[in-house]
């Protein structure tokens, strides 16, 4: 089987190097940066494990690259693997996939399957189908877990996929047995609108327990134990997004509610708990700087540490980061902000007056750590020398992350969200 995966970001280079350990693999960039740079092995974002599958199967000649889409023309799969682009108020732009799609669309020999991975709103597949009838689409919901993408992709719990008809299954078993021995085939739409009801029911969880953990705060409660009351039970379960912490970041969840939200006003829904669990979340991106306020009073003068930059651990991107928005809340407020990451070399053009430096330069003389990505590094370092480098032992660590760090240090304020002061 040859498989062509279209759109080499994140998703598209994971997909490539997991599915060319087992067939043989293009992959078709139209940004010839991209490609030149993953020709000479290197991906264009880091992801563990990544750049070692990538150039293990390239040089087993599995896998290549190109920007011609010429490649398509004796490829039995297309599979669309671009990371959607979201704007500033969460919407995906849908454009950005499909109009290099056509470009692809344009050589693939007919009746070969169109595989759509990206995340694009609901009917997005059947607009496909209605423009190029020659060719049969099916929906896989992307399934990529920044920082463990590699395992989740080959390793799959459950793989979704929807199709017009069954013409296609037979197809997509060969091609999905290697990753999951559970694929489960529903209708195109279905599959599309369960990455949506997914998301936004995990965004959901999110938020919900956050209120509850805010709440806490003021009657003495504890919001960890209370989450661990609540997945106790069995209606509810162990695995469930119920965990006290920051707000969810980085766009994905977020695209998938606001893409609900709107689909309800196009269809005249009064849809009322979708939309309220963004202007929840939002609300709750302000915990760090309120809950800094709360304990210094005015930040004018005062300097912080922003421990982790990343949107999350494992990764190089910064794009969407809660830590880039907290830094920026910071710097507004008249602070001083130092900050690490172990994945991040350079800041963005507005943050060239933050230094960026190591973990102890980065704590030395300031008034509190903030912690903002979950590096594991960070639960390894040696707090007990660290926390010396502190004005005084304040620790802002929103999800609680280095509870087990710091139990030996009494002496660390350690504030987080659904702990009272």
């Amino acid at each position: 089987m040859k498989i062509t995966v279209l759109g080499l970001w994140h998703l598209g280079c994971v997909t490539a190097a997991c599915c060319s350990r087992h067939f043989q693999v293009t992959g078709l960039d139209f940004d010839a940066a991209v490609v030149a740079g993953l020709s000479a092995g290197k991906a264009p974002l880091f992801e563990p494990g990544l750049d070692a599958l990538l150039a293990e199967n390239a040089s087993a000649a599995r896998l290549q690259f190109s920007t011609d889409p010429a490649v398509c023309r004796d490829t039995d799969v297309l599979w669309v693997a671009y990371d959607t682009p979201v704007n500033d108020a969460d919407e995906s732009d849908p454009a950005a996939v499909l109009e290099p799609l056509r470009r692809a669309l344009a050589e693939l020999r007919p009746g070969a399957l169109v595989l759509i991975s990206s995340q694009l709103p609901v009917g997005t597949c059947a607009e496909i189908e209605r423009e190029f009838p020659q060719f049969p689409v099916a929906c896989l919901p992307e399934n990529l877990r920044l920082g463990r993408a590699l395992d989740a992709f080959g390793n799959a719990e459950r793989i979704i996929v929807g199709t017009r008809t069954d013409a296609p299954k037979p197809l997509l078993e060969t091609l999905l047995a290697p990753f999951s021995r559970r694929v489960i085939f529903m209708r195109t739409e279905s599959a599309e609108m369960v990455k949506h009801a997914l998301n936004s029911f995990l965004a959901l969880s999110v938020s919900f327990i956050n209120e509850v953990a805010r709440v806490c705060e003021h009657v003495g409660a504890d919001a960890g134990e209370v989450s661990a009351g609540l997945k106790s039970e069995p209606r509810i379960g162990p695995r469930a997004y119920l965990g006290p912490g920051g707000p969810f970041a980085g766009g994905t969840l977020a695209r998938d509610v606001v893409t609900l939200t709107g689909l309800g006003a196009r269809f005249g829904e009064n849809l009322a708990v979708i939309p309220a669990i963004k202007q929840s979340n939002d609300l709750h991106r302000g915990w760090i700087l309120r809950r800094l306020q709360s304990r210094f009073g005015e930040l004018r003068g005062r300097t912080f540490a922003v421990l982790g930059l990343t949107s999350t651990p494992g990764t190089d991107t910064l794009r969407r980061s809660a830590a880039i928005e907290l830094c920026r809340q910071l710097l507004a407020a008249g602070a001083r902000v130092q900050a690490h990451d172990p994945a991040v070399r350079t800041l963005p053009a507005e943050l060239t007056n933050v230094p960026l430096g190591g973990l102890a330069e980065t704590l030395a003389d300031a008034d509190a750590a903030i912690v903002c990505t979950e590096w594991p590094q960070f639960r390894a370092a040696p707090w007990g020398e660290l926390l010396t480098r502190l004005r005084q032992p304040v620790v802002v660590d929103a999800n609680r992350f280095l509870n087990d760090a710091l139990t030996a240090h009494p002496q660390v304020e350690h504030l987080s969200v659904g702990h009272a002061a």
